[in-house]
């Protein structure tokens, strides 16, 4: 099921080593996600971490001060037991204030 959201960008992560003959190429996204307060015992916003295609996407915001607000395109699959969500892309929109 595939969706587009609005998100706040907090930060990104760029890996691109090679460790004892494994490559380890990715890029990691950082958002901006509210706590569950239904039950009244959390409040706020934590991050969540997301895993964006290789090192080079990094390269595309680099330049951006962060944080951002994007139009993500995301996806929730599921495993048949474990659901997640994937990040496919992000579109800066405007800096945070």
């Amino acid at each position: 099921m595939k969706f587009n959201n609005r998100v706040k960008v907090t930060g990104m992560k760029a890996v691109d080593v090679e460790m004892e003959g494994q490559r380890y190429d990715s890029t990691k996204v950082f958002l901006e996600i509210p706590l569950d307060d239904s039950k009244g015992t959390a409040k706020g916003f934590a991050t969540a971490e997301y895993s964006f295609g290789k090192h080079d996407e990094f390269d595309k915001y680099k330049h951006l001060p962060f944080p951002f607000e994007a139009e993500a395109e995301m996806e929730m699959v599921t495993s048949g037991k474990v659901s997640k969500v994937v990040l496919h892309a992000i579109k800066p929109v405007a800096q945070v204030k």
